[in-house]
């Protein structure tokens, strides 16, 4: 489970609903209260609407303000905490939330300028990673997991989605294996065909 690096996890703007169901989008990890599951989390960011932006920053006092961003309270885990951003990009005011390490200084600062790099292309693209990290956004939670004691080894731990093969019925694969065909049936329509995007 090698993450980490900021990374944008979903495509379009989610509205409340998936915002609340992607905070946790990492809820069915193994040994979940065992370990240091920061690097699943840190550098995580998505767009939200303006009315879910405002719900969160009118929910708890924030934990500190910074002209274009705020930050909760409660911690995920760690020094990991949501950050909300407002920011102002080709001329749109737009809204996001990240999950930064509040134990490296300047990381929201990096965050915000990633977002805006990342959103200020001139051309709708998607890296392949991208194309990954929204169909584990949006897949439910019955249909994605870890691979576990079954698996070989080396891929214990591993995010897996199940797969629908017709005649053959369905199984489960690695997210990180799956091909181009695989990846473009999981996608909805509207991103299947956009084009790939050279990561950053």
């Amino acid at each position: 489970m090698t993450l980490s690096t900021i990374r944008k996890v979903f495509e379009g703007v989610a509205d409340r609903r998936q915002m609340f169901r992607m905070f946790d989008r990492h809820a069915q990890r193994p040994n979940r209260w065992t370990g240091d599951d920061s690097v699943l989390y840190r550098g995580e960011w998505f767009e939200i609407d303006e009315p879910s932006h405002d719900y969160m920053f009118e929910v708890l006092p924030p934990l500190w303000m910074r002209g274009d961003m705020f930050a909760i309270r409660e911690f995920l885990t760690g020094s990991i905490t949501s950050i909300f951003f407002t920011l102002s990009i080709d001329g749109h005011i737009r809204h996001f939330h990240g999950y930064c390490d509040l134990g490296d200084k300047g990381s929201p600062e990096r965050m915000r300028n990633a977002i805006i790099e990342r959103e200020s292309r001139p051309v709708r693209a998607m890296t392949r990673d991208e194309r990954l990290e929204h169909i584990w956004s949006t897949t439910a939670d019955d249909y994605r997991g870890y691979a576990g004691d079954r698996w070989p080894s080396v891929d214990r731990g591993k995010r897996t989605v199940l797969l629908y093969c017709g005649k053959e019925g369905a199984y489960l694969k690695r997210l990180d294996q799956l091909t181009d065909a695989e990846i473009s049936a999981k996608l909805p329509v509207h991103l299947r065909y956009l084009p790939d995007a050279i990561a950053a």
